[in-house]
């Protein structure tokens, strides 16, 4: 999840006047990695992404192939799921709790919220706005993606959005998706500011960011429960930039990212008369660390519903096998049903023939429906579908 004081954040529509002709401009941008949505958590409401030789099609758009394209039906597969959008899933649960902190916090005069909320926007973006709009140069790290061809691709950060819903006149806006200032003519750029910056102004600026999240962190973590510090680091879209860590059993770990935004950016978006903040951080990441808290209320229990157990056992090929393949697979199939955090640890029996030399593992499986009770008869068809896939794409041979 990637939260900016306007774009995927959830606060009231804010403009501060620090001077006579400056204003402050927030986003806040939230993200999350594609996870497989194949199999029966599924509603086959949205249409499917298709790939063939000549184009690819994403929600009813038909992008013609070229030298650039390297997006598989794999990754195709799991566009589209938007689990922050499912009501009573983990992600949804901390994006809302997220929101309802922002349009607390952040009212306008008239008893609104000053931020906007944009969760449903297209995965697909172009080139420029992915990289170019955001000043993030040709040879960065981040220019290898995932292309539908070589103006199109899969975002790889909510951020994309934030030029267009700048130049769109918005000050103050929260993105969720499946990842008053003074201005001087002649500065310099330092560590500590832009070109067009003062000194005094960026330490209003980065006061309010750092206040904002420090405040956003108390609400999911419980007040002065977990110390925080902020290390400078390095974003092609803020400057200058930090990262917030939070104390955390017994190590330092990076939450999210910030900074003030790049003059450059908000001018080449209408907005040059203005200075802003931004944030980003992962709905994953605050999910498993939430609930490794055991702190938050509205993250427990993920179900009230029992679990089921099944348990699968297959002898390995002589080579080519990995547990990841496996997990990835069961995950595909199972889709929301299969318990995440027991997957990985579900190697329950590990056996070696002598006679045939061969290599068996067995796991076992753990299934749960958020919303209602999952029949004996459900899990069978589900767990038979695995096995299958299991021996033909796996080339494993099976026990059972």
């Amino acid at each position: 999840m990637t939260f900016f004081n306007i774009s995927q954040t959830f606060l009231k529509h804010r403009v501060r006047h620090w001077s006579a002709n400056c204003q402050w401009t927030r986003s806040l941008t939230v993200s999350h990695t594609l996870f497989p949505c194949r199999g029966l958590s599924t509603d086959g409401s949205t249409p499917r992404p298709q790939i063939s030789e000549d184009s690819i099609e994403v929600f009813s758009h038909v992008y013609p192939r070229d030298d650039m394209t390297n997006v598989t039906a794999k990754i195709l597969s799991k566009v589209g799921c938007q689990l922050h959008n499912r009501p009573h899933h983990p992600l949804w649960l901390i994006k809302e709790h997220i929101k309802d902190h922002f349009y607390r916090s952040y009212i306008g005069r008239t008893g609104n919220p000053l931020f906007s909320v944009h969760d449903n926007l297209s995965p697909v973006v172009t080139v420029e706005q992915n990289f170019d709009s955001l000043l993030i140069p040709p040879d960065h790290p981040s220019q290898k993606n995932y292309y539908l061809n070589c103006t199109h691709m899969l975002r790889a950060h909510t951020s994309a959005h934030k030029k267009e819903l700048l130049c769109s006149g918005l000050d103050c806006f929260l993105l969720a998706g499946d990842v008053a200032v003074l201005f001087e003519s002649a500065g310099r750029r330092t560590p500590q500011k832009q070109e067009t910056h003062t000194l005094e102004t960026v330490k209003l600026v980065e006061f309010d960011l750092k206040q904002a999240l420090t405040h956003l962190m108390r609400h999911l973590f419980g007040e002065d429960r977990n110390p925080i510090r902020w290390v400078d680091c390095y974003f092609p879209f803020t400057h200058p930039s930090f990262e917030m860590e939070v104390r955390f059993q017994g190590d330092w770990l990076e939450v999210q990212g910030c900074g003030v935004m790049e003059q450059e950016l908000l001018c080449s978006a209408g907005a040059g008369n203005k200075m802003g903040w931004a944030f980003g951080l992962g709905l994953e990441r605050l999910a498993m660390v939430l609930n490794g808290f055991l702190l938050l209320s509205f993250l427990q229990p993920l179900s009230k519903y029992p679990p089921l157990f099944s348990d699968i056992s297959f002898w390995l090929p002589a080579e080519g096998y990995t547990e990841n393949d496996f997990y990835d697979l069961v995950r595909s199939i199972g889709g929301d049903l299969v318990r995440e955090e027991l997957l990985s640890s579900n190697l329950i029996l590990f056996s070696y023939s002598p006679r045939t030399k061969r290599v068996s593992h067995c796991y076992r499986v753990v299934y749960r429906h958020m919303e209602r009770t999952l029949t004996q008869e459900e899990m069978h068809i589900i767990h038979g579908a695995i096995e299958q896939a299991a021996e033909k794409e796996l080339g494993v041979q099976g026990r059972y």
